[in-house]
């Protein structure tokens, strides 16, 4: 499932456990709408979309964590899977977007952070940041968040970010993507894509 990349050079990879959004925004970013399960977990291979004459491709990245209905053993599959591909193909992606619920991130990291236990989006954001692949956090669904700012710090705070999280705007981006506000993490991916002298790709952003 996992082998079937397109051979292409540069890459953003769509990232987060399920039902954050992440299709939403992919439909959002290239205006086609993919084939998703109406259950979580359902998608088990990326879904590229790709431009050839731009050796461009924008990668959603298959749902991890608790999906209910599905075994512990192919969650864990799945995961390592993810893993194995970001690893592989970390010289291509210019940024990853880790995508989290703007309402349920925190209380979901506070629930799973035990002595042996680092949350699924802990984890990935810091790994993701050890094989160099520079991170946005896109934090979703930030229409249905009273206390944003709060919420924001609280979350810099999880990932080991010193908060405001205004001085991290190259990294945490709240967007609304069903309502089609996903501005700040544009900006950010942007950001990147200058860093990574790619300006040719803000056409896709």
């Amino acid at each position: 499932m996992f082998e079937s990349r397109p051979d292409r050079d540069a890459e953003v990879a769509l990232v987060g456990r399920s039902n954050v959004g992440k299709s939403t925004l992919m439909r959002e970013l290239t205006g086609h709408t993919f084939d998703t399960g109406q259950r979580p977990g359902v998608t088990r291979s990326p879904n590229h979309y790709d431009w050839t004459s731009e050796d461009f491709m924008i990668t959603d990245l298959p749902g991890f964590g608790f999906m209910e209905g599905v075994p512990e053993d192919v969650r864990e599959q799945t995961k390592t899977d993810i893993v194995r591909y970001i690893e592989d193909n970390a010289d291509k992606i210019l940024t990853a977007v880790l995508v989290v619920d703007g309402k349920a991130a925190v209380d979901i990291i506070d629930r799973h952070s035990g002595p042996d236990e680092v949350p699924y989006d802990v984890e990935m954001f810091h790994f993701l940041r050890d094989v160099d692949v520079p991170v946005v956090v896109a934090v979703n669904k930030m229409d249905k968040v009273d206390d944003r700012d709060e919420r924001l710090n609280e979350l810099c705070d999880r990932l080991g970010l010193y908060p405001p999280w205004k001085q991290w705007q190259n990294t945490i981006a709240p967007i609304s993507a069903k309502r089609g506000s996903i501005e700040p993490m544009t900006d950010a991916v942007r950001h990147h894509l200058h860093e990574a002298e790619r300006d040719d790709l803000f056409q896709f952003f």
